[in-house]
């Protein structure tokens, strides 16, 4: 990583699509997301979370569950715009995937190696991971992105969803406990859980150990999430007015959302570890909703002066969106020393840094689950004071 003028957990300079002018609503829900990463990955206590800071224990949904599909819905429209600029300027093709990859492959690296400095232990090293998914899209993306139109993207799409279903449903594989079934999609029993340990024993969640949240098959339809955030990125970057593209983004985000449950109700559960196609659309309804707020407050409004309140309201999201390809892994080194170090008390007990840290606020008279969240907003705000000093020194990281 190097100095320069933008960070995305997605491929960056992605400038508005018209005027030349930077999307700060694209920046704006990126902060958004990368701060609600931080609230829910930085509890004081894991074991006192208020149910919606937590993610579902199976099937279902909360709010924990929108954080990473949102990365990936903004790594499409990153995409997009960034691709869209560069072909302007004459790129060719080529250059331009390979320009995707090389990205790709540097965020798998970083989240290889975040997981490394958990322990140390090249033999136990968890391999799958949420970096390495996002790279991994990014890295099959790419050419469909480059060289398929939007029909051909559509289908891809469609292909997806329909593909993975019909694995995961007809495709008989042995669960964790050695009995063969076909359509399981219970916890270690289902195809995907029997590819990563088939692939990657002794490398996967160190939780569950027979299965990955991040396994290798549910990458297909996390790459269907990120082209659909590709087409919300085709949108964007056409040319309609502002409020029909604000308009369209609740009605399709909302089309997404019903789909999504329907979905869920007849083929399969909306479901995160497994990302089931109803979680992939039900999660993209909410992006396009999330989204389309931010975009028709901070850069659809048409009046020059609402849009320069709502950007400074909006500022310390803008802030965090500018480096969250650093926040996030930084975070991470941040939260693995904090479970890692360990603080010698005056009574001579060690205690981990993290618990030496939360036990001011967990001796406040406030239920556990208030002080837990205290300390992840203690925590966000900490790294909300780096993203500032970086930001406000025109420091930009860049992969």
């Amino acid at each position: 990583m190097k100095p320069d003028t933008a960070s995305n957990l997605a491929p960056a300079d992605a400038g508005a699509p018209t005027q030349g002018r930077r999307l700060l609503s694209l920046d704006a829900f990126r902060g958004f997301t990368i701060a609600a990463m931080l609230l829910v990955n930085d509890p004081g206590d894991w074991g006192h979370l208020h149910p919606p800071l937590a993610h579902a224990r199976w099937d279902g949904w909360t709010f924990t569950d929108l954080v990473f599909p949102f990365f990936l819905f903004i790594v499409g429209v990153s995409m997009t715009l960034s691709l869209g600029q560069r072909a302007v300027q004459g790129g060719d093709r080529r250059t331009l995937v390979l320009k995707l990859w090389k990205r790709a492959l540097t965020i798998i690296v970083i989240g290889l190696l975040l997981n490394l400095v958990q322990n140390f232990d090249l033999a136990g090293m968890r391999v799958p991971g949420v970096l390495q998914r996002i790279g991994l899209c990014i890295l099959l993306a790419a050419p469909i992105v480059v060289y398929a139109g939007l029909r051909q993207q559509v289908a891809w799409i469609l292909g997806l969803l329909a593909g993975y279903s019909l694995l995961m449903l007809l495709v008989p594989a042995p669960g964790a406990d050695g009995v063969l079934r076909a359509g399981a999609l219970q916890p270690g029993q289902d195809l995907g859980s029997y590819l990563d340990r088939l692939l990657l024993d002794g490398h996967l969640w160190s939780q569950s150990k027979t299965w990955d949240p991040e396994g290798l098959l549910g990458t297909l339809p996390a790459l269907a999430s990120t082209l659909l955030g590709v087409l919300a990125g085709r949108w964007l970057a056409g040319s309609a007015p502002p409020a029909e593209k604000t308009a369209w983004f609740f009605v399709a985000g909302i089309a997404a959302l019903v789909l999504g449950m329907v979905l869920g109700l007849v083929l399969m559960p909306i479901n995160k570890s497994l990302w089931t196609p109803s979680y992939a659309l039900f999660m993209t309804g909410w992006a396009l909703v999330y989204f389309g707020t931010f975009y028709w407050l901070l850069d659809g409004q048409p009046s020059a002066a609402w849009r320069a309140t709502a950007a400074r309201w909006f500022k310390p999201l803008v802030v965090f969106g500018m480096n969250a390809l650093f926040l996030f892994a930084l975070s991470a080194l941040i939260a693995t020393a904090g479970y890692t170090l360990k603080i010698t008390r005056t009574d001579g007990s060690a205690v981990t840094l993290q618990q030496w840290l939360y036990a001011p606020i967990q001796a406040l008279p406030i239920a556990p689950e208030n002080a837990s969240l205290l300390f992840a907003l203690c925590f966000v705000s900490f790294m909300y004071l780096i993203a500032w000093g970086m930001w406000r020194k025109r420091w930009f990281v860049k992969v």
